[in-house]
């Protein structure tokens, strides 16, 4: 049975109009600007989410384990080795995405090799040499240490010579990557004590590549002699107009005096161990 509302009630009834007002408004879509704010959100946390790669925490352990010469305290750096396999696996997780820019993926790639070739080294150590890792019957590309696929990049097996071969030189056209992939060899370029970062890759390619070809132990221009470098990666030297002289000499105090007269210095494979 309804009944008349007495005048009594009313700001009781007054005070729940308000109630729900309130609540509708709450419930209401929101105005642009909320709208605005909350799109700008997302897309600042899903720019986070791709952003590129930190290669701090490598840096800490070269700083720590690698000298000024390049040599390399495998020792140090098995004493470290939870720190360096959780880099090594926040690595595998975060393969470059074609929103970073070419320094950086770059950058990651290099680190990528220099990393893993001394988690291989680690593997087997200790380890006289690179080459004495795997099958005494070395194919390239098939039964050489830089062929074995060890890890995981992006979900994907890869091997030392998927980074270098398949990715890096086919990918970025910049030779200068031959003074920055330290296969843990005498002759090798010097391993860097600090980790390549996109802000700094040029300089640091360029300071890789005069520290190589001044150092007298693997080249020596002015008497015509130079790393296999320059014979093993002779196309990619000769690339967009460019020459071996023109490489060298860009880098070398003394210069190529005679390009037509080179030969090669023996190369020496022993460990790059302190």
């Amino acid at each position: 049975m309804n009944k008349m509302i007495k005048l009594t009630n009313l700001p009781a009834l007054a005070m729940l109009g308000l109630s729900i007002a309130a609540l509708v408004a709450c419930s209401a879509p929101e105005t642009p600007l909320f709208a605005a704010n909350n799109v700008a959100a997302n897309n600042a946390a899903m720019s986070s989410a791709a952003a590129p790669f930190d290669h701090s925490a490598y840096d800490r352990l070269l700083k720590k384990h690698v000298n000024e010469k390049g040599q390399v305290s495998y020792k140090g750096f098995k004493a470290d080795q939870k720190e360096f396999d959780q880099y090594l696996a926040l690595l595998s997780k975060n393969a470059p995405t074609k929103s970073w820019s070419k320094n950086e993926q770059m950058a990651y790639w290099i680190n990528a090799y220099n990393a893993y070739t001394i988690r291989l080294i680690l593997n087997h150590y200790p380890v006289e040499s690179i080459k004495d890792i795997g099958s005494k019957i070395k194919i390239p590309f098939v039964t050489t240490p830089w062929a074995s696929k060890f890890f995981s990049i992006g979900g994907e097996k890869m091997s030392l010579d998927n980074i270098e071969h398949g990715t890096l030189r086919k990918n970025y056209d910049d030779p200068r990557i031959h003074f920055a992939l330290v296969c843990a060899s005498v002759s090798c370029p010097r391993l860097r004590n600090e980790a390549f970062t996109a802000e700094k890759l040029d300089r640091q390619l360029d300071d890789q590549a005069r520290d190589f070809l001044n150092d007298p132990t693997k080249n020596k221009p002015g008497s015509g002699q130079l790393s296999k470098y320059f014979d093993w990666y002779k196309g990619d030297w000769e690339n967009n107009g460019q020459s071996v002289a023109k490489w060298v000499n860009k880098y070398a105090k003394t210069k190529l005096a005679n390009p037509d007269k080179v030969s090669y210095l023996d190369y020496n494979w022993n460990l790059n161990e302190q």
